[in-house]
């Protein structure tokens, strides 16, 4: 939830006094009493300032109660207001919530955050700028900015540790006193985060973000030349010589036929051969050879038994 939007349903407090130191040191009591949020300062001109915080009622109420009794510390004149729950009509057209705190915008992180707070108020502006100086040179304080209310009340802001600013004040006190008129002091030992927001800065501090420019052409670093070693000059590699063999001297080669082919070998065609082996009959075979008809073989042996009976 952003500083904007948290304001809802909450509870509304209104502190108001005629001096800005005094609505600051109010503000600070008011946010150290209980858990509200200070929204900002509304001033409406003649010296009027207001402190408007937002919170749960019961803290809201407290702050108030503790904010009157800071404001009456200073002698001044104060005027308060709770109201339990502003109708959204009224968040969206007065500057009592999310309107203010967008009024007022964020500083975002400040360099001057864990610093004390000193604020010097005059009434004219020649006083508090003889002030201004005074404290600068009486010790090392920053002067952050400078804000006028109205009624010709001015205030000069310086911020540094809470020994160097309580003296700077000291000294700017009597200074003002000797130029003009003082009206009122406040020191700030550790402002809190919603205070801090909240006081004036001067544009100078603002830190605004810068687009990051990339180069488009790197430049190459120069890499650092190193020396080689001395080279060894090379000497010619003496080949042994090549020794020329002779080659043997060619000589024809005589074939000589074996004796076994020597003689004529006669080839039969493989037809002849196979005509007369079909045709040359075995010596067993060339005996005629009776063959008798099967019936007949079927008889002889059917008759053979009976003979050997016979015979018996």
């Amino acid at each position: 939830m952003n500083r904007q939007d948290r304001y809802t349903d909450t509870a509304l407090g209104l502190v108001s006094t005629q001096s800005f130191p005094a609505i600051v040191g109010t503000a600070d009591m008011m946010l150290k009493s209980s858990g509200v949020t200070l929204v900002g300062y509304e001033m409406i001109g003649g010296g009027y300032c207001t402190a408007v915080v937002r919170g749960g009622i019961s803290d809201v109420r407290l702050a108030v109660e503790v904010g009157a009794e800071t404001v009456a510390q200073f002698g001044m004149k104060v005027s308060t207001a709770i109201i339990p729950r502003p109708m959204p009509n009224l968040d969206a057209v007065l500057p009592i919530g999310s309107k203010l705190a967008a009024m007022i915008g964020s500083h975002g992180t400040s360099q001057f955050r864990d610093l004390a707070v000193g604020l010097l108020e005059t009434r004219g502006f020649p006083a508090m700028v003889a002030a201004a100086d005074a404290m600068l040179k009486s010790s090392d304080v920053t002067l952050t900015a400078y804000h006028t209310i109205g009624d010709g009340l001015c205030t000069a802001i310086v911020r540094g540790t809470v020994a160097n600013v309580a003296m700077a004040v000291e000294v700017g006190m009597q200074e003002a006193e000797r130029v003009g008129e003082l009206h009122s002091v406040m020191v700030i030992p550790r402002a809190l985060d919603d205070l801090d927001q909240t006081l004036p800065i001067a544009s100078c501090w603002i830190e605004e973000l810068q687009p990051l420019q990339i180069p488009i052409t790197v430049k190459e670093v120069e890499k650092p030349l190193v020396a080689l070693p001395e080279l060894v000059e090379l000497q010619p590699l003496e080949l042994p010589a090549q020794i020329e063999r002779a080659l043997p001297e060619a000589r024809a080669i005589e074939f000589e036929p074996m004796e076994a082919e020597k003689e004529a070998i006669e080839v039969v065609p493989i037809v002849e051969q196979q005509r007369a082996i079909e045709f040359e009959p075995m010596e067993a075979e060339k005996e005629a050879i009776e063959v008798k008809p099967i019936v007949e073989q079927q008889k002889a042996i059917e008759s053979a038994p009976e003979q050997s009976e016979e015979d018996e």
